[in-house]
């Protein structure tokens, strides 16, 4: 695998696979206490993700940080945990959570720590000397991923308020509640090492 295609499509892989989905689970729990109309919004809340887990995908894959696989399992499950407690206070405007610059802030940090888990996928399938442009095509994989999954997600909240009238609200309670559950048992999983 020295191609860079071959490096683009397990990036690629690595956010729709569905036997990857803790990242999918964050990216869907990330926007859902988004609206529509909030699409800018979005786009922003993804980039400063993208930012994070980029600055710790590189600095890792470079060997400039160490990762530990077994801790970046247990705190990948919390960090979807926590997004998902936030969403479902955000919905209180006078929480302090509501604030859009915090939301960025636990985007960008969290990031950070998906960043870590996606390098131990790269460094698995890295073979030689050359590693920036197999990074590049990787990490361009992760966020073409990451953006279909976001526009997918999109598309499903737009059926059920547009086409079903469903109030955003428990969208947000249901994706957010769904992503504390599956985050929990992966949490538990990783503790009792399985």
């Amino acid at each position: 695998m020295n191609n860079l295609s071959s490096f683009f499509i397990n990036g690629w892989n690595h956010i729709v696979d569905i036997n990857a989905y803790d990242h999918l689970l964050f990216v869907m729990t990330l926007c859902a206490a988004f609206r529509l109309t909030q699409w800018k919004q979005i786009l922003v809340i993804i980039t400063a993700f993208t930012i994070g887990h980029s600055g710790t995908l590189i600095l890792s894959a470079l060997d400039i940080i160490p990762a530990n696989s077994e801790i970046i399992d247990m705190l990948i499950p919390f960090t979807i945990m926590i997004t998902a407690v936030a969403n479902i206070i955000n919905y209180d405007k006078h929480s302090k959570f509501s604030d859009t610059k915090i939301k960025y802030g636990i985007a960008l940090a969290f990031g950070l720590i998906h960043g870590l888990a996606f390098a131990s996928n790269f460094k698995f399938m890295l073979f030689g000397d050359n590693i920036i442009m197999p990074l590049f095509a990787f990490n361009i994989g992760i966020e073409v991923g990451q953006l279909f999954i976001v526009l997918l997600f999109m598309i499903f909240l737009w059926f059920y308020t547009k086409l079903i009238k469903g109030e955003h609200f428990k969208w947000n309670l249901f994706v957010s509640g769904a992503g504390f559950g599956i985050a929990a048992t992966i949490l538990i999983n990783a503790v009792n090492g399985g």
